[in-house]
């Protein structure tokens, strides 16, 4: 064992790995925060970079480029409300009503200390803890993935504020616009109406953007409002360590909350942010907070998005299947340099292994020091007039939806749902449970045809295993739970 660690540490200790692995930190970081530039694609960009390299240089920046990716979409979800990356989208909700406040310096810090805090936690539990949740996560067929996502359909509830049967509707809405599409089991079409640009469904990044970064352009045009913003977010104060001991809790449990979700294949970080949000919501002794600039609000979310940053290489080093898109992207550099992830990895390349593990935990201290420089700069975009930073957002917005798929329909979508976004804001409908749905419609069609399709037709296959029963309880004890605050809310009104 010590004679391999001493190994890794001579492979990993050069100029080039050292390197490899900031540059990939601030290159993904820097594209996480430009609004379409997602993640895979800033990691698939790279791709082509690593074939020269070392295998471990180039995986390393792979792997660097995906972290740094993960914490920048926040920077511009609390500043200008666009989010970067999906899974940012959470941080909009309590994030920019902070920068609204005057408090955009502290919620940047915050995000950062629990991005940085959950991202140490992932690298952990890789470490750790590989061999234990990848033989946890291969127990999930589809019946275990439907309850899960029935439990996660539950964070609506949290996110709906005291407009909860709005926020149902909203919900419902989108849960049917993730219908739109070709039926993934049988291939047939539906709501396309000819269409064939609608195949596919709506690209969720066009309507990300539209949901949230065009309302308020929208409404600034509409109110004629051309004053200056008094935000001054250097001058703001940063975050404190009483901030982060009393956000500690939330952080430390969205954390876990995304190693564990970041280990299933196939779920993701905006799911985890949006389910450690609402815990910490759920949780608060002052849930009425959340969405009007709770900070606990913006550290919750960024932990539960930033920990499954480790998680995801979990299933992909210990058996050979990537957990999401971005490690599909970094299993074909591994399969380039002819490396195979998995069991005979340990015992053919452990030094290899070992030596990812020490550039893993140094990416953890590069994204605070990349994370501290781009909030210098980043926040000085809120000393931009509203009628010069408008217009800019408005440019990467459309950028941002074109680059998806360099379709001209993207822009169409982002338009038409910045108009649903908009007259959900002036009719104070939440649009968080509506991209909640969106996101996990999908997903939770899918699981369910294919567990009756297992089963013949007979529902009992839900409950066929304890992780079922346990997501069962869960989401019954968790709407026993809300019911029960709702009635006490409405008896003290």
């Amino acid at each position: 064992m010590f004679e391999h660690l001493v190994d890794a540490f001579v492979l990993f200790l050069n100029f080039q790995n050292v390197t490899a692995v900031f540059v990939g930190v601030a290159i993904g970081t820097i594209v996480g925060a430009i609004p379409g530039m997602t993640t895979p694609m800033a990691v698939a960009l790279a791709l082509p970079f690593t074939f020269s390299m070392q295998p471990i240089t180039g995986i390393l920046l792979l792997l660097g480029v995906y972290k740094g990716g993960l914490y920048g979409g926040s920077l511009t979800a609390i500043m200008i409300k666009t989010p970067g990356t999906p899974a940012a989208a959470c941080t909009v909700l309590d994030g920019y009503p902070m920068a609204q406040k005057g408090e955009a310096r502290r919620a940047l810090d915050m995000a950062l200390y629990a991005s940085v805090f959950a991202d140490l936690m992932s690298n952990m539990a890789l470490i750790f803890c590989a061999g234990f949740l990848a033989s946890f996560a291969l127990r999930f067929g589809p019946p275990e993935f439907f309850t899960l996502v029935i439990f996660s359909l539950t964070i609506i509830a949290g996110v709906s504020g005291d407009r909860l049967i709005f926020g149902a509707v909203s919900a419902c809405f989108g849960l049917l616009l993730s219908t739109v599409g070709l039926d993934l089991i049988y291939g047939t079409e539906r709501f396309i109406f000819g269409n064939y640009d609608l195949m596919s469904g709506f690209n969720f990044i066009p309507v990300l953007i539209g949901l949230f970064a065009l309302p308020e352009i929208i409404n600034f045009y509409v109110k004629k409002d051309d004053e200056n913003r008094s935000l001054n977010a250097l001058k703001g104060s940063h975050a404190t360590f009483a901030d982060f001991r009393r956000c500690f809790k939330s952080i430390f449990r969205g954390s876990l909350i995304g190693v564990v979700l970041g280990a299933i294949p196939g779920i993701g970080g905006a799911p985890a942010a949006f389910m450690s949000y609402s815990e910490a919501k759920r949780t608060s002794k002052d849930p009425s907070k959340f969405g009007k600039g709770e900070i606990e609000g913006v550290a919750a979310s960024e932990a539960g998005n930033n920990g499954v940053a480790g998680a995801t290489m979990i299933p992909l080093l210990a058996l050979g299947i990537p957990g999401d898109v971005v490690t599909a992207v970094i299993l074909g550099a591994f399969m380039v340099h002819g490396l195979r992830p998995g069991p005979i990895m340990f015992q053919e390349n452990i030094e290899l292994v070992y030596a990812i593990f020490i550039g893993i935990m140094l990416s953890s201290v590069y994204l605070f020091i990349v994370g501290k420089i781009c909030i210098k700069y980043v926040s000085r975009i809120g000393n931009i007039p509203n009628r010069l930073l408008y217009p800019a957002v408005l440019v990467l917005c459309v950028f941002g939806a074109y680059a998806v798929n360099n379709s001209m329909f993207d822009i169409l979508v982002m338009i038409i749902f910045g108009l649903l976004g908009f007259a959900m804001l002036r009719l104070n409908v939440p649009a968080a449970p509506f991209l909640i749905a969106v996101v996990l419609g999908p997903l939770l069609e899918d699981n369910f045809r294919q567990s009756l399709l297992l089963s013949d037709g007979d529902p009992s296959i839900f409950f066929r295993s304890v992780i079922c029963i346990v997501f069962w309880i869960l989401t019954f004890t968790t709407i026993t739970f809300l019911i029960r605050n709702h009635l006490k809310t409405r008896k003290k009104s």
